[in-house]
């Protein structure tokens, strides 16, 4: 134990001349009020998660049938997925997973907190032709990933929306 303390000071020191800092927690405007999570496909797994992250940001998260309150509309999401790269006997070998969803935020007036704008991702991915046992699993784990990365994606969006003035 006293040999752990110096090495944590050490890094503590260290951490600070290099000019790392945390990231500020998520800000959520102090008007904004209970927002509800609306999406245009009703069975977008895309809501949840959204939700879940903006009740752990101090929103209060009201059901999407609440009329007095703000929204947030997902308006759409699109999954594409492209070959890259072929083999010899042009069997595709590599895919670009892409994830777009476009959003808005409106306060409870109608006026735009979030205009409406887009944002994509994308990814990478090998597909041996030999080996298909685990691709459907591999693809699945990385849309989960990439669904995860697009929430944190959404909320840094309205985190800098409300830290303009």
């Amino acid at each position: 134990m006293r040999r752990l303390l110096p090495l944590v000071l050490l890094s503590t020191l260290l951490l600070g001349a290099c000019g790392f800092h945390l990231r500020n927690a998520l800000a959520l405007p102090p008007d904004l009020g209970p927002v509800r999570v609306v999406a245009a496909d009703p069975y977008s797994p895309l809501v949840d998660p959204v939700a879940m992250a903006l009740a752990r940001a101090g929103g209060e998260v009201v059901p999407a049938t609440t009329a007095d309150a703000a929204t947030l509309e997902l308006m759409s999401e699109r999954w594409a997925s492209t070959p890259i790269a072929i083999d010899e006997v042009g069997r595709a070998q590599e895919y670009s997973l892409r994830y777009a969803v476009v959003f808005r935020l409106r306060r409870a007036d109608g006026s735009d907190l979030v205009p409406q704008q887009a944002i994509e991702l994308s990814r990478d991915f090998v597909q041996e032709s030999d080996g298909l046992v685990g691709t459907d699993s591999e693809r699945e784990l990385l849309a989960r990933e990439m669904r995860r990365e697009m929430v944190a994606s959404i909320l840094r969006r309205i985190d800098g929306a409300s830290r303009q003035p």
